[in-house]
């Protein structure tokens, strides 16, 4: 088993000064911690994986492909590898557990 705290992986992105934290990494998936501050861009390209966003906490718009949605805690949003997506107009501080399939990079 592994087990991880939301407080614990915050602290640990932070003292790596990144927007992201990868924290886990099996064979066919892994997972992170993505933090966007309010006001902040999101530099995000397409990736080659599946995604899952968990909002964990914070408020934005995230835009995949042509379809805009307003995310907050507990949301969740699945978004298919190759397309194009951003979150945007941040208006709280935004942190979402990401689950990519198969693992990122």
């Amino acid at each position: 088993m592994k087990a991880f705290r939301l407080e614990d992986l915050e602290a640990e992105r932070v003292a790596n000064d990144g927007a992201y934290l990868q924290f886990l990494r099996e064979r066919h998936m892994s997972v992170g911690l993505y933090a966007l501050d309010r006001g902040g861009q999101d530099p995000q390209q397409p990736h080659r994986q599946d995604e899952v966003y968990f909002v964990v906490s914070g408020r934005a718009a995230l835009t995949v492909g042509e379809e805009t949605t307003q995310v907050a805690r507990g949301s969740v949003v699945y978004v298919p590898a190759g397309v194009p997506h951003k979150f945007h107009h941040i208006s709280e501080d935004l942190r979402v557990m990401v689950v990519f399939a198969p693992p990122e990079g």
